[in-house]
């Protein structure tokens, strides 16, 4: 359940808290707050850490060295420089900055993570971590560094000197980097002293990959459903079937929930067309053709369309599922405790492992492939509509003047070949364990690569799903076919229309992908279909 209080707040309690929320957080700015009960479990977890280490108990990275250097026996009056001296060592991540929206997210997960109550961290690690959200204080985090166990440290670590005071945050606006100190100075905000284990606690855990895996499930998840929306589009342009779309072949007979979920949609996209028809129809036009008695004889009607036309519930029905399972793995790693060791009344001290991040980055990787399909549906959908043979009557590359003196969409189709190309040479991350940390580290996760891959596939079929939108309202155009749209197909139709005009003759098409681009990022097309009464899933 999401934790959004009566005042529109997220409140972080280690226990609730959904990709939704941390989507909410580091996009729109939402106020945060830590939950009195965290604090309070903050607080006692805490007392209970100190007495077991004023006991001489022996605590890793407490009382002891850290990874490989476990060995090493630490005083206890060495606490602050002990955990300084972590921050410090391992802030070492080099490359572009996360960008501000998922640099937020990242410091949100961590958050929710020590609000779990079983890192030990005094509850005014948990409310500073919250000011810096509320108050637009964003660690410059490079992008680059993290092995995905011992969690994600070189970028956390980043987070860590931002608190101390040190490092860097992200410019007001977004852009370059700024001293912490002196903006700190400024607000009259003193810098945590770090004590007994908790600069371990804010570094060692996986925090980056869930942070930016929660933007990533929350956004392929929106993608979808306007891969969804230019889909019913094209299949309007093309006259298609809505008979793959029915509600028993999915709700019956093969009852994925993505794939019911895709079915639904598309129905709703497609209520009220002038243009598809349905199976019942397509029968009966063979049935008016047939002549008896003449054996076999060629009909104008094929009775069931290509598979990028037919088969859209079962390929981005897959794609909803995985996403639903990669947030599903997301929302569960959100509200864990995953640094080490972790304390629990009355039981041994937990030295384990919750900080490794196979399971978040088997969850990105799975969504980088499923997202790079949806990016291939939309190429062969583009290439069907383009192509002169498979088109249904619609002339090449939809020229609208004279074909071989204009090319048409011939040019804008490369990109998103290119693209599908490009995408299918991003494999998998969380096989590429190399061992680190004196072989103490022997087998990592590379989650947050893997997070970043599927990211990037992400960004990526944007243009692809662009030049779709383009090409299917050029298809509509050339047919006349606008009368005929449903009211979601009108509706997207006119979007696209108020922004590029139909391609009369061959012009400069870049500037138009990217503006069609950016109204996919900024999810324009799903609000322009709420805006027409039609409910996603």
């Amino acid at each position: 359940m999401s934790l959004v209080d009566s005042e529109s707040r997220v409140v972080f309690d280690g226990a609730g808290v959904t990709t939704a929320d941390v989507r909410r957080v580091a996009e729109s700015g939402t106020p945060c707050a830590v939950a009195p009960g965290a604090l309070e479990r903050a607080a006692k977890s805490r007392g209970q850490f100190e007495d077991l280490v004023s006991q001489g108990v022996p605590v890793y990275g407490v009382t002891t060295g850290y990874g490989e250097m476990i060995y090493m026996l630490v005083d206890r009056a060495h606490e602050v420089e002990l955990q300084t001296n972590l921050v410090r060592s391992h802030a070492a991540g080099v490359g572009p900055l996360f960008n501000t929206v998922e640099a937020r997210a990242i410091v949100s997960a961590r958050l929710n993570a020590l609000a779990k109550g079983h890192s030990a961290v005094r509850p005014e690690v948990l409310e500073r971590l919250a000011l810096y959200l509320n108050s637009g204080l964003t660690p410059a985090i490079p992008q680059m560094g993290s092995l995905g166990a011992s969690g994600d440290l070189a970028p956390l670590s980043h987070i860590a000197m931002a608190l101390i005071g040190e490092g860097y945050l992200l410019g007001k606006d977004g852009e370059g980097q700024v001293a912490t100190g002196p903006v700190l100075r400024e607000l009259g905000i003193e810098p945590v002293r770090l004590r007994f284990k908790e600069g371990l606690a804010l570094i060692n855990g996986t925090s980056g990959m869930t942070g930016l895996g929660a933007l990533i499930v929350e956004r392929g998840l929106d993608q979808v459903r306007q891969a969804e929306i230019v889909t019913a589009l094209a299949v309007e342009a093309l006259r298609g079937s809505t008979g793959g779309f029915q509600p028993e072949g999915h709700d019956i007979a093969r009852p994925h929930p993505g794939q019911i979920d895709t079915a639904a949609n598309l129905r709703a996209l497609l209520a009220g067309s002038g243009l598809v028809v349905s199976h019942a129809q397509m029968r009966e036009s063979v049935q008016a053709e047939r002549r008896e008695g003449d054996g076999v004889q060629r009909t104008q009607m094929y009775m069931q369309k290509a598979y990028s036309m037919r088969a859209i519930p079962q390929v981005l029905g897959a794609v909803r599922d995985t996403l639903y399972h990669g947030r599903r793995v997301v929302d569960i790693e959100l509200n864990s405790a995953n640094d080490n060791p972790l304390f629990f009344e009355g039981m041994e001290v937990f030295h384990g492992a919750n900080f490794h991040g196979q399971p978040v980055a088997f969850a990105m990787d799975f969504t980088m492939v499923a997202l790079t399909q949806l990016g291939v549906l939309s190429e062969r959908r583009t290439n069907r509509m383009l192509n002169r043979h498979l088109s249904y009557g619609l002339p090449e590359f939809l020229v609208a003047g004279d074909p071989g003196l204009n090319s048409g969409f011939a040019g804008a189709q490369y990109p998103a070949t290119a693209l599908v190309a490009e995408n299918r040479t991003i494999g998998p991350a969380s096989t590429q364990s190399i061992p680190s940390n004196g072989d103490n580290q022997d087998i990592v996760s590379m989650g947050l690569i893997a997070a970043r891959n599927a990211r990037r596939v992400l960004d990526n079929n944007r243009y692809i799903l662009a030049v779709e939108f383009l090409a299917a309202a050029q298809a509509v155009d050339i047919a006349d076919r606008a009368a005929g749209l449903s009211p979601a197909g009108r509706a997207v139709y006119d979007h696209i229309r108020a922004t590029v005009p139909t391609l009369d003759a061959d012009r400069f098409m870049a500037d138009e992908i990217e503006q069609v681009a950016g109204m996919i990022e900024r999810g324009e097309f799903l609000t322009a279909v709420a805006g027409t009464g039609t409910t996603l899933h």
